[in-house]
């Protein structure tokens, strides 16, 4: 019923700070909308990503796209048939949020949802706000959210029971976090137990694995990375983590992995999230350690994975080693 994530929004009163930030470190496009609402564009669409100086810091919303008004009809009769408290938005918040039609409700949390459908797209082409080559959105939606959480189970349910979603993955260790998907990408959400509600990141994947590594300059230049480089275990992307204007964590990713939704097997991924890489400075210590002794043992075991690239997006090189032929005929 629900196809990807559409938009996210965000209360902050840092708004010079975050017009740097989306444009100068994650390559974002900054729209103006009036003195206390700054959003940024992705792609084709009027906007990706809000800041809404009058929402008040931590204040936030996400908006799950579906296809048409009948679908939106459906889903608001499944959430109230449940108990669930759905309101109808006027078309002046439709227009605010660049789409024909919206309800709005609360998960177990708290966390404010809105589901649209129609979308508006921009006549003018995206332009980013520094030299990169685009992000992977489309179908997609805009990429994934995370959300830390007091208890996984009761909030897990109300997303897979009630909206549809489906379990991808989890891991227990280091710390709890499941994975939930409702299109190919292999996650649009995830929950990470803390003992606390909150946002912990927003994740955009780029084209190009240098847009990754740029990107990582430059937020090592601003003293901003909150996770280092690094690749993990279930959805394959390579990635950083960069701490933002406000309370949470932008995740800036190359090359995550397709999953079929209709065949997908959820696992627990027992080597933890990471391949390599990705220290987590957000951790305790202690549970900074056991990551790291994670991530060794993934290198004893000489832990792989391929790399997930498109079209036109590689190049394919000769083989030149009898021994990694020999691999990879087996």
């Amino acid at each position: 019923m629900i196809r990807g994530l559409g938009y996210a929004g965000f209360g902050s009163s840092a708004i010079e700070d975050w017009r740097h930030f989306g444009t100068n470190m994650v390559g974002f496009q900054a729209i103006e909308r009036g003195n206390s609402l700054l959003a940024f564009r992705m792609d084709d669409r009027k906007q990706r990503v809000v800041i809404d100086r009058a929402m008040g810091e931590g204040a936030r919303f996400f908006g799950w796209e579906v296809e048409d008004g009948a679908a939106l009809d459906a889903l608001a009769a499944r959430l109230e048939a449940v108990g669930v408290a759905v309101t109808a938005e006027p078309q002046a918040l439709a227009d605010t949020r660049h789409v024909r039609s919206l309800i709005s409700f609360h998960d177990p949390d708290g966390n404010r949802l809105e589901a649209f459908h129609g979308a508006e797209i921009d006549d003018t082409p995206f332009s980013p706000g520094r030299s990169i080559s685009g992000f992977r959105t489309g179908p997609l939606g805009l990429g994934h959210v995370v959300l830390t959480v007091e208890n996984i189970e009761p909030i897990m349910a109300f997303y897979t029971k009630v909206l549809g979603f489906g379990l991808s993955d989890y891991i227990e260790k280091p710390f709890r976090a499941y994975f939930f998907h409702v299109n190919p990408r292999h996650h649009s959400l995830a929950l990470i137990e803390t003992g606390k509600a909150g946002m912990h990141h927003l994740m955009v994947e780029l084209f190009s694995l240098d847009d990754v590594g740029q990107s990582y300059d430059v937020a090592l230049a601003g003293d901003r990375v909150n996770v280092t480089l690094g690749r993990h275990t279930n959805d394959l992307m390579t990635s950083f983590y960069a701490r933002t204007p406000s309370s949470f964590m932008v995740e800036c990713g190359w090359g995550g992995r397709e999953i079929e939704p209709a065949t997908w097997q959820p696992v627990e991924m027992h080597h933890g999230p990471s391949l390599w890489g990705h220290d987590r400075i957000w951790l305790s210590e202690k549970d900074r350690a056991v990551a790291r002794e994670m991530r060794m043992n993934a290198a004893r075991e000489g832990l792989r994975a391929p790399v997930q690239v498109m079209e036109g997006n590689y190049k394919l090189m000769a083989g030149t080693c009898a021994w990694w032929d020999g691999v990879k005929g087996n």
